[in-house]
């Protein structure tokens, strides 16, 4: 698969009064969270919550500030979460994505909202039970 990347806006839900910031925002499934740059961080006034260790590709850990909430919107659906700080870009990691109901879409390469609920997100509020627990 190749690069995804992917126009959306950031906004502190706690300061509603500060304007929104567009940004292109590289999609990952393999992270987990979003990640974004120190002076967006800034930029935002977000609250530093606490520190994370934060693990790289490389196999390197590294410790970062951990700042919220964070509201994202992209398709017209919305997520509020926190982020890791780190970086020099946005990055839309998994749980967001599936915050918002999104999906990537393999041969165009694109992000998209799921077609199994075009008008809203859906999410899932609990497990599938195995046919083998039934009977526990």
């Amino acid at each position: 698969m190749g690069i995804i990347r992917q126009h959306l806006r950031l906004s502190n839900i706690a300061m509603p009064q500060l304007e929104e910031i567009d940004a292109l925002a590289l999609v990952d499934s393999g992270a987990l969270e979003l990640c974004i740059p120190q002076s967006l961080a800034d930029r935002l006034k977000l609250t530093r919550l606490q520190d994370r260790e934060v693990i790289l590709a490389s196999g390197e850990a590294k410790k970062v500030p951990y700042v919220g909430g964070v509201k994202i919107e992209v398709f017209g659906r919305e997520t509020t979460v926190a982020a890791n700080v780190m970086g020099d870009e946005v990055l839309l990691g998994a749980i967001p994505m599936e915050a918002m109901d999104l999906l990537i879409h393999p041969a165009s390469l694109q992000l998209m909202p799921n077609p199994a609920h075009p008008n809203i997100p859906a999410s899932l509020a609990k497990g599938v039970r195995s046919a083998r627990n039934d009977h526990a």
